[in-house]
């Protein structure tokens, strides 16, 4: 009995690295869920200026937060608005991984 005493110590120890990994890797998707909800909203918001005949970029990056201000690209063909965000991360290389993209699609108003 003498010789377990401490092991509920150093399995505790043992055990903090690979916790702290994997709440790490649960708030990074939940950080990417809600950058494919902001994708998605800035999406509908450049296609509804595209529809009004509004710029349709500026349209886009006042519907996102400013913390993705250099992280959004906003690309327009025809009558539809793709966005792509990147997500914040610790690491910049798995964000890149990690990049979501959403369209909205609308009719080009009539000038």
């Amino acid at each position: 009995m003498a010789k377990e005493a401490g092991q509920a110590t150093v399995e505790l120890v043992a055990a903090i690295p690979a916790l702290l990994l994997a709440g790490l890797i649960a708030l990074q998707l939940l950080v990417t869920g809600y950058a494919l909800t902001l994708a998605d909203g800035a999406a509908e918001a450049g296609a509804l200026a595209l529809a009004a005949g509004r710029p349709t970029k500026s349209a886009v990056l006042g519907a996102l937060p400013g913390w993705a201000d250099g992280d959004a690209a906003v690309t327009v063909r025809g009558g539809e608005v793709t966005v792509r965000l990147v997500p914040p991360s610790p690491f910049p290389a798995l964000a890149d991984r990690l990049a979501v993209t959403s369209s909205a699609f609308a009719r080009e108003a009539e000038r």
